[in-house]
């Protein structure tokens, strides 16, 4: 069996999902190398074991696996293909693990340019939230070829308590994840139009979360979500526009055949409508701030 020393694993992007990640595979025993836009989070990181790099270039150099934790298809091209980017400073056969949200359609064409390159890839999005990031209990959502998976060693199960494998070329990791993400967008839209009808019609918010989280409208969304609201704390873990990019995702695969969506595009445009009006960088329970005439529970203080 491979030591996970003989591997050298490197994380881009910090953010609230790559920080569990890299800190999951530092208590498996990697010493990962990390990089992001704001270096002091790496440099923050690396001060209980791994290695701070300045950029994607740097990290890459010396890793065998180089995991991509950013948000979106933009991103991962920079990280990729941008001034001091990965690919260019990847040994031949090196594996790169692209964890975000991205068009299917992209990850497949992405597969096939670096195959061009030497270099192996997976299509790899995940799931679970900072928490489950942060114990190492997520779920990753893969597909690619043997080769990567046989590459990746353990670094996947360090990782994710779930690592499904869904195909042997990529693309269909991000239509499940796109799937996931058509009922978290719907679940949370309707967990917010629930509470926003229970305030209009006098309810008490906590007694109406107590008694939904016991019965069976209740979903993990409304759980978690409305929590948030109950609290008054819209600190973004997962933002409004994550899920104005998230949707948007869904329909245009959806568009694509002309297979109808309707729940999706209503959803859609509630978190357009919490966007525009200003709410866009805060957490996606703040979709529940476009219905008129309600009180919201204050910040709790902490």
């Amino acid at each position: 069996m491979t030591m996970t020393q003989d591997i050298q694993v490197g994380v881009i992007g910090l953010g609230a999902m790559g920080a569990g990640m890299a800190g999951s595979l530092r208590r498996a025993g990697y010493a990962p190398r990390v990089c992001d836009v704001r270096h002091d989070a790496a440099l923050a990181f690396a001060k209980d074991g791994g290695t701070a790099c300045a950029n994607p270039a740097e990290l890459a150099q010396d890793c065998d696996v180089v995991i991509s934790v950013v948000v979106n298809a933009a991103q991962t091209e920079a990280v990729l293909f941008g001034e001091h980017g990965a690919a260019a400073a990847m040994k031949p056969g090196a594996l790169f693990v692209m964890c975000s949200t991205v068009d299917p359609n992209w990850s497949a064409q992405l597969e096939q340019r670096l195959e061009a390159m030497g270099l192996l890839y997976l299509d790899a999005p995940i799931s679970g939230g900072a928490a489950k990031a942060a114990s190492g209990q997520m779920t990753m959502m893969t597909a690619g070829s043997n080769a990567a998976y046989a590459k990746a060693g353990g670094v996947l199960d360090a990782m994710a308590a779930k690592v499904y494998k869904l195909g042997n070329r990529a693309g269909n990791g991000s239509k499940v994840k796109i799937i996931n993400q058509l009922l978290a967008g719907v679940h949370i839209a309707a967990a917010a139009e629930a509470m926003a009808l229970g305030l209009r019609e006098g309810v008490n918010a906590d007694d109406l979360y107590e008694v939904i989280t016991h019965s069976a409208g209740n979903s993990w969304m409304f759980e978690n979500r409305m929590a948030h609201v109950l609290s008054g704390e819209y600190t973004p873990l997962s933002a409004v526009d994550i899920f104005v990019k998230d949707l948007g995702l869904v329909l245009d695969t959806a568009r694509a055949t002309k297979f109808p969506l309707p729940l999706s595009a209503t959803a859609h445009q509630m978190f357009m409508q919490a966007s525009t009006a200003g709410f866009g960088r805060e957490d996606d329970a703040a979709v529940i701030k476009i219905f008129p005439g309600i009180t919201l529970p204050p910040k709790a203080n902490t």
